[in-house]
């Protein structure tokens, strides 16, 4: 896991400077909508829509708009119909580059995304060009200022709920799931008393990419073009750059 909790930590502060609430609840909108469709809009029966509610409602979305999403989503109410895509391709200097995102109009979108790529350096590429590069992970977050237990008694309760690693970082202990496992692990450590400070089935690079002080600029501008898109839900990447460069993304 070298190099992936580095990259974990980065996420984690960009998730807690993102201040756009109103594309905020958008993406979640649109998570809850796909995940209803998809499983139907029984959050108790389906873990996707209860994961993209819980995620929802950590943002503080109102439960009208949660609702309404669910609605949409199950008939109930009328609304666009979304598709699921994820675009491959690379940043400057090759960095690897997964953009998922759920739209109404795939080629409005197609052409907005490579756009972005193109004018900071980078391109599209087809389908599974980078996806062998990161692995789908369950990932939780227990900040050590949150709970008295130590390290050893955190890692023998995830691992007992089904947890495959946990690793301490950064004043936090990050744990790291099976996609399949995560809701069952993320319920065992709450009924035992633990507060998450992040939740997330997410996209974990297996290396990282290092790049010069430009490329790595240019990589910034490239995911803040396409996070502000309102068709896109998450930009996964494997740059490794220094720390001011981090902090700015």
């Amino acid at each position: 896991m070298a190099g992936h909790s580095k990259w974990k930590n980065i996420q984690r502060r960009k998730n807690a400077q993102d201040a756009k609430r109103g594309k905020i609840f958008m993406k979640h909108a649109k998570d809850i909508y796909l995940a209803a469709k998809q499983g139907g809009g029984d959050p108790d029966m389906n873990p996707s829509l209860r994961l993209a509610v819980d995620k929802a409602k950590s943002d503080n979305m109102p439960n009208d708009n949660i609702e309404r999403a669910i609605k949409k989503a199950t008939g109930n109410l009328d609304g666009a119909n979304y598709e699921e895509l994820t675009y491959e391709g690379y940043g400057p200097d090759g960095i690897a580059v997964m953009v998922e995102v759920l739209t109404d109009n795939k080629n409005r979108t197609a052409s907005d995304v490579r756009h972005a790529f193109s004018k900071n350096g980078g391109n599209l590429g087809e389908n599974g060009c980078v996806a062998f590069m990161f692995n789908r992970r369950g990932y939780l977050v227990i900040e050590q200022s949150s709970t008295d237990a130590d390290e050893d008694t955190i890692m023998l309760e995830a691992l007992e709920a089904g947890a495959e690693e946990v690793e301490t970082v950064d004043g936090a202990y990050e744990i790291y799931t099976d996609p399949d496992d995560f809701q069952t692990v993320k319920t065992a450590m709450e009924e035992n008393g633990f507060t998450f400070a992040q939740t997330e089935v997410t996209m974990i690079p297996e290396t990282l990419s290092t790049v010069d002080q430009s490329s790595a600029e240019k990589m910034v501008k490239l995911v803040g073009m396409l996070e502000d898109m309102e068709d896109v839900q998450e930009v996964y990447h494997n740059l490794d750059a220094d720390e001011e460069i981090m902090n700015q993304l």
